[in-house]
């Protein structure tokens, strides 16, 4: 039995190796044939090399900042935990979890600094390609996000069989999760608040004032919108979908560990199912295709419900040939399936071949007060059905797997959020597709290809709007699941240390009494800390697009010939992407700091108790107002293009201006405040795991 289990464990570590290793090859094959795409119009190059060298200088300061940012917390960490190095026999484990939270940031820096890579080749090649048709520019996109999707998955799972292999402590998993986790907070924040000041400012000056065209080379702010498209919304994504995919896997190993000891069949099958998804995004990856006439939405729909059968195809073999508990394997199913029903949900609430869009853009007819309205009306709306699938999922994954044993029931819905994130790979590729095609607009309006070009690109981009508001649903959900798990480990994590220090049977936790006063006071304190982190982010991007609608201003009335597009004319560009650096760089700390303080304050005050009530109230609201804000700014958004495609009197029209309204409000909500409040939950979540033991020891009450 001994060797049959050890032969086993070889086996899916092989498994594991071997995915890695093919996602690494294909990402390589991948860059290398976007490299070899026609790329020759040198006006299209310039600029892309603006964006380029804009994106570079922004990542390259941010990283600076973060470096300094994940240094002073590496050292607090090998101070503090898992114990104070006062108080441990031996400084090893928390060197360990120091070394593994530099890991984590180090991991998650550079998915989206080779995101970044990529997109800024794929942007300007996709948009030559649009004067060729829909199908040579879709795969141009396609791949250029995939080499995204594939290494982030890939170095994911790599960093956790890392850790366990080298390690061999699921704690220490933890410390990595919270590097990449602490990283994705203000990777997301700070991109966040990037591109929305640049296209803030960038639609209200130039669409709503002065009426040119979106992408028109004369507005200052321009090229810093596209910038924004990568910072926030590659390198930001990726580093979300990245900390998401790791939290769930840590959580579910955390439990699997406490569960069997380390040495059963549970950690080993969070790792092959891990490693069967990122084969499946694989598949999916290599089989999608379109047609000449084709709709880009459907064909990269098809791609992810290919994934989505592959997985469950191949996941259901591993548990026949393994011997897995078919339980288990029905509640990761389980999240999977309700992932693609809450994109299909959202899908519904923000395609533009839907009712609610078309709804929102005739709302648009009789002004901005009715555009804003709508779109919050039906963003709330939006919210039910992924509310109840994150609920439906966790509820059945628990009963499913109860009946195993004790502490299954939690370990069910870890395998929830593991199921649900098993096409991570394939997501993140439709993701960053979106902000491809987006850049590639721009660069054929600002390359002068021609009217049928734009047309296509527009086609690709709002088939990448629908996407990316599809894939934040998907994420966010999945963030859902993950923090449900990581409050099993957290509840793993204190009965650990309550069993090590002796402390009694009657101060193991089995769950949270809102009754309690200190569990309420934590959920009270909890609920409010998401829309504080909303508040904060959506203010850095109001005050930093104030600076830079004045420093527009400025060139339109200081630059002769600007206004007018004398040829030779040129604004400063650059004037505006440092204003959206710099205004980033400052606003981004004090949203993410103010949440891991308010966690550490909340367990030096109430304990363990508090804090379970603390991330309850946090989960709920931080899943509620993220699943609305996303929503309701893709709303917003496509009920726009909707609008600039000739409908409802089309671009000029009132209710266009009313529609760009709309989405400049809508903006911040769906790329700062929205995505980056799944985040906060997890990396609160995981700052409880990881103080579990001092706040078990040192609070007040």
């Amino acid at each position: 039995m001994e060797n049959s289990f050890l032969a086993g464990t070889i086996i899916i570590y092989i498994i594991c190796a071997l995915a890695v290793g093919a996602s690494i090859a294909l990402a390589v094959y991948l860059i290398k044939w976007v490299k070899e795409q026609k790329n020759e119009n040198k006006e299209i190059e310039r600029i892309a090399d603006l964006i380029r060298s804009g994106a570079d200088a922004f990542m390259r300061r941010e990283y600076m900042a973060l470096g300094v940012f994940a240094g002073i917390i590496a050292i607090l960490i090998f101070v503090f935990l898992p114990r104070p190095i006062w108080l441990a026999s031996s400084i090893a484990n928390n060197l360990k979890m120091s070394i593994a939270y530099i890991c984590g940031t180090i991991f998650s820096a550079i998915a989206g600094k080779v995101g970044i890579f990529v997109a800024s080749l794929a942007n300007a090649r996709c948009a030559e390609a649009a004067s060729k048709g829909v199908k040579p520019a879709f795969l141009i996109g396609f791949r250029g996000g995939a080499v995204m999707g594939l290494l982030v998955v890939g170095s994911c799972l790599l960093g956790v069989m890392g850790v366990m292999i080298f390690v061999g402590d699921a704690s220490v998993l933890l410390g990595f999760s919270f590097g990449a986790s602490s990283l994705a907070l203000f990777a997301k924040a700070g991109g966040g608040i990037f591109t929305k000041t640049a296209d803030v400012s960038a639609d209200l000056v130039g669409k709503v004032e002065l009426n040119i065209p979106e992408d028109d080379p004369r507005n200052p702010a321009v090229i810093a919108d596209n910038v924004g498209d990568n910072v926030g919304d590659v390198a930001g994504m990726g580093a979300d979908l990245f900390d998401s995919n790791v939290a769930s896997m840590s959580a579910a190993i955390v439990m699997a560990s406490a569960l069997d000891g380390g040495t059963g069949k549970n950690v080993m099958m969070v790792f092959c199912y891990a490693a069967l998804g990122l084969i499946a995004s694989i598949i999916g990856i290599l089989t999608a295709k379109i047609d000449e006439n084709g709709s880009p939405s459907k064909a990269l729909n098809n791609s992810t419900y290919f994934t989505t059968g592959s997985f469950l195809v191949l996941t259901a073999l591993a548990t026949l040939i393994f011997g897995f508990d078919w339980r288990i394997w029905g509640a990761s199913a389980v999240g999977l399936m309700v992932g693609v029903v809450i994109g299909l949900a959202t899908n519904f609430f923000t395609d533009d071949n839907m009712p609610i869009v078309k709804k929102v853009a005739h709302a648009s007819k009789t002004g901005p007060a009715f555009t804003i309205l709508s779109g919050v009306s039906y963003g709330f709306l939006s919210v039910l059905p992924a509310m109840v699938g994150i609920a439906f999922s966790a509820l059945v994954a628990y009963k499913l797997c109860e009946t195993i044993g004790s502490g299954y029931g939690m370990f069910g819905i870890s395998m929830s959020a593991v199921g649900m994130l098993s096409i991570v790979g394939m997501i993140i590729s439709n993701d960053a597709f979106g902000p491809i095609v987006d850049n590639a607009r721009g660069l054929a309006e600002m390359g002068g290809l021609g009217e049928e070009t734009i047309r296509v690109a527009d086609e690709l981009d709002s088939a990448g709007n629908t996407v990316k508001a599809v894939t934040k649903g998907f994420a966010i959900g999945a963030a859902g699941l993950t923090v449900i798990a990581l409050l099993g480990a957290f509840i793993s994590e204190v009965n650990v240390t309550v069993i090590e220090l002796g402390l009694g049977v009657e101060r193991l936790l089995t769950g949270f009494n809102l009754i309690d006063p200190t569990v309420f006071f934590g959920t009270l304190v909890g609920a409010a800390i998401p829309a504080v982190f909303s508040a904060m982010l959506i203010l850095g991007v109001d005050k930093n697009a104030q600076r830079m609608i004045k420093e527009i201003h400025r060139q339109f009335d200081e630059i002769k010939g600007l206004k007018e597009g004398v040829p030779g004319v040129e604004p400063e560009y650059n004037k505006c992407i440092d204003i959206a650096t710099t205004g980033a760089l400052k606003e981004l700390v004090p949203a993410g700091l103010m949440s891991i303080i308010a966690t550490l304050l909340v367990g030096f005050i109430g304990g363990v108790n508090a804090v379970g009530g603390f991330l309850l109230g946090n989960i709920v609201t931080g899943l509620l107002l993220a699943l609305f804000m996303s929503n309701a700014g893709g709303i917003w958004d496509n009920s726009k293009k909707y609008i600039e495609a000739g409908n409802e009197g089309g671009k000029g029209s009132r209710a266009h201006k009313a529609a760009v309204i709309g989405d400049t409000v809508g903006d911040p909500f769906k790329d700062t405040s929205g995505p980056s409040i799944n985040t906060q939950i997890t990396v609160v979540s995981l700052v409880a795991s990881l103080m579990a033991s001092i706040f078990l020891q040192f609070s007040i009450f």
